[in-house]
């Protein structure tokens, strides 16, 4: 223990100078060696994340040791370390690194050459104690199952860790295979398929760094509470250039407020939904029922329904979004209607020779009708700029549109813009069917212009600030790196480039390419909900997590292929995780009887431990319900973890199975099982998710029969329950 703890310890003071000389770095690229602002920024930028990353490798900096055959021995920990007086050998070795893999996937039957693994438990700088397995022989085990152990039963806290000291040999192979397509990683509940899938992207950071962090990855989750379960684990491993969203968060800007019925979530999720937008578009694009009046010069030029179905059929021809198609509309009816005004107005005093009087009249002719507010009016009828928010609105509150865009009866509601998860998507993809308007750009560029100028003063005056107050810039050691800024390039900055991190820029842009995308709960995903996120990730990079047997959205996925084959047909692999970490057999048995019931081709996965705890059942009145959830509570507040109570919707107390999906407790109490089996049609995978979120104790309370598959649970009071 003495050795290890000495050479750990030595290992923190390499950290602690590595850390030191990058301070030293970070305050000399403040200062500026030449180079333009930007180019400052930048390197500034990038110490300042490798001062982050050297920050957070300070918890659980090394948490292993590998021993060959021939007793040499490497250790393990959250970034790698070298001996830079000696050619630069490691002295500690990144998680990631090709020479670490062997500490995962080591068993006693294919040993990868080595004789022990090593793991060890710390707190804060110092080793608590280590758990040696031994590898190659008889006795060793196959998988490091006291750190592991150790892992799956402590309490849970309010967020989700990373798993890089336990990482198992399945998750292993999944986190390092070498596929750039889309991978689809299915398993049962507490298989880790989440966090492995954010392995897998600090592992592809690691190796890929330039490119991905160029572009940056996103990661789309069901839930706001899922995402924040699962916000520090990318973190806590050095990788900050991740997005994290909802699929109701793709579209900056558009906040969701309302919830559809399952037929209407069915049909806006279908592809078929492609070609009713495109139809509500062109029903926009329309010709004059009677012909329309244009005044010029001392003229009056019409539209007719021939002319605007010319000028109709080029502008679709162009192949050129709606609102940008207006241009070539109104060029031919432009064309049109000075030709035949050209031709009244010159008739008996221009001759055809006349040919610059026709050139100069064409050309006045052409600016009146660019000023003209009837012209202008006509335009807006027969070719509107329309936004997508507005076209979508209309279309919901309109039976006549619904029926020209061929478009079922169920879309139509009274709030038209009271927009759904599922509309999102469709807004999506409005926005490529529309296009800009390049009026509203233009008027964005001046406002955005504005805005720099005042920031450029507001930063002149703090220039000022400083310059009349010394002493603010007197303690520089205490100043913290994010907030350093050499004084003299402060107005240039703001003036020159956008200053915000990448993660803040792609959150902001819609037409952001990302690098990589990991989409969690992706068997809730619509076919227009894959059709945004492609848009998102051209290379078609995916890490692609769900379990089809847990899918509750009626526009869900029902196979993968259909999904994902229209857009990366041969570049998609599968694999599935078995081994299920976070729920202790007894419950587990409870949730596969009923796995059993609603998908009985599936295959539950197999528990690694089991807790001791039987779960049991309690029938109440509708008097008694409140008071024993409040009993639960009170008794789950003086232990050590996290609990919640799981319902069906409206239930006092509650949240819904679909709102924990994802997230793990120490304690679940399931309130009325039958009546979450009745609510609509995946009422069975709802109580499924509900059963699997505990890892320790699961308590259901019931008022009617309780559901047949649920009988196996022990009555509240018997021995099996006092255990608990």
């Amino acid at each position: 223990m003495r050795s290890e703890q000495s050479y750990v310890a030595e290992l923190y003071t390499r950290l602690d100078v590595k850390r030191a000389q990058l301070k030293g770095d970070f305050k000399a690229a403040l200062r500026g060696n030449g180079g333009t602002p930007m180019e400052r920024d930048v390197e500034v930028r990038a110490i300042a994340k490798e001062v982050r990353r050297v920050d957070i490798a300070d918890n659980g900096l090394c948490f292993g040791r590998l021993d060959t055959v021939s007793g040499e021995h490497s250790y393990i920990g959250r970034i790698g370390l070298f001996d830079e007086e000696n050619d630069y050998i490691p002295v500690l070795l990144d998680w990631r690194a090709p020479a670490s893999r062997a500490f995962y996937v080591a068993t006693a039957a294919t040993p990868e050459n080595m004789r022990r693994r090593r793991q060890f438990h710390t707190r804060g700088r110092q080793i608590v104690d280590f758990t040696d397995e031994v590898l190659g022989r008889p006795g060793g085990g196959e998988r490091g199952d006291a750190a592991l152990l150790a892992a799956v039963n402590a309490p849970r806290g309010g967020e989700m860790r990373d798993i890089v000291a336990t990482i198992q040999a399945e998750q292993d192979e999944i986190i390092r295979l070498d596929h750039p397509g889309i991978l689809v990683i299915e398993g049962g509940p507490g298989t880790g398929k989440t966090v492995v899938a954010l392995h897998r992207v600090a592992y592809l950071l690691y190796t890929q760094r330039e490119r991905m962090e160029r572009q940056g990855v996103l990661v789309i989750g069901p839930n706001p509470a899922f995402l924040h379960h699962i916000g520090r684990v990318l973190p806590s491993l050095g990788e900050s250039a991740v997005v994290f969203m909802t699929t109701g968060d793709i579209v900056p800007g558009l906040r969701v407020t309302a919830q559809d019925a399952p037929e209407a979530a069915r049909l806006k999720g279908s592809l078929r939904m492609v070609d009713v937008l495109a139809a509500a578009v062109a029903d926009r694009q329309r010709l004059p029922e009677q012909p329309l009046p244009i005044r010029l010069g001392d003229v009056t030029a019409r539209i007719d329904a021939e002319t605007a179905e010319w000028a109709r059929e080029e502008a679709r021809a162009s192949g050129l979004p709606h609102n940008e198609a207006r241009a070539v509309f109104s060029e031919i009816v432009t064309w049109v209607l000075t030709e035949r005004a050209i031709a009244r107005i010159g008739r008996g005093w221009l001759t055809p020779e006349d040919r610059k009087a026709w050139e100069h009249l064409r050309a006045e002719l052409r600016r009146e009708l660019a000023d003209d507010d009837a012209f202008t009016a006509a335009l807006d009828e027969l070719w509107p700029i329309l936004t997508p928010e507005a076209l979508l609105a209309a279309l919901y509150t309109s039976p006549e549109r619904l029926r020209a865009a061929g478009a079922d009866e169920t879309l139509l509601r009274a709030d038209g813009d009271a927009w759904t998860v599922s509309d999102v998507p469709l807004i999506d993809e409005l926005i490529d069917l529309l296009g800009r308007d390049k009026a509203a750009d233009r008027a964005a560029e001046l406002a955005a212009e504005r805005e720099r100028k005042a920031e450029a003063e507001y930063a002149a005056s703090v220039l000022g600030s400083l310059t009349e107050r010394p002493d603010m810039m007197d303690d520089e050691d205490h100043l913290l790196a994010q907030d350093l800024l050499y004084a003299e390039d402060l107005a240039d900055r703001f003036v020159e480039h956008d200053t915000r991190e990448l993660v803040e820029r792609a959150a902001a842009d819609r037409d952001w390419a990302y690098r990589h995308i990991v989409v969690d709960e992706a068997q809730e995903l619509s076919e227009m909900d894959w059709r945004a996120l492609m848009r998102r990730c051209p290379g078609r990079s995916f890490t692609v997590v769900g379990d089809l047997a847990q899918r509750r959205s009626v526009a869900g996925a029902t196979s993968w292929d259909a999904m994902l084959a229209p857009y990366a047909a041969g570049r998609w692999v599968y694999r599935s995780l078995s081994v299920n970490y976070r729920t202790p057999a007894e419950i587990m048995n409870v949730a596969a009887a009923l796995l059993a019931e609603f998908a009985p081709g599936v295959q539950p996965p197999e528990s690694v431990r089991a807790c001791g705890v039987q779960p049991w059942s309690r029938q109440v009145t509708e008097d008694e319900l409140a008071a024993a959830i409040e009993e639960f509570a009170r008794d789950e507040a003086g232990r050590e973890g996290t609990s919640v109570v799981i319902g069906p919707p409206g239930v006092p107390g509650t949240v819904t199975a679909s709102e924990t999906k994802g997230l793990e407790f120490d304690a679940v109490l399931v309130v009325e099982p039958e009546r979450i089996l009745a609510d609509g049609p995946r009422g069975a995978a709802d109580l499924y998710v509900a059963l699997t979120r505990a890892t320790q104790r699961l308590g259901v309370l019931h008022q009617g029969p309780l559901p047949p598959a649920l009988t196996g649970l022990a009555e509240a009071g018997t021995p099996a329950h006092q255990a608990g």
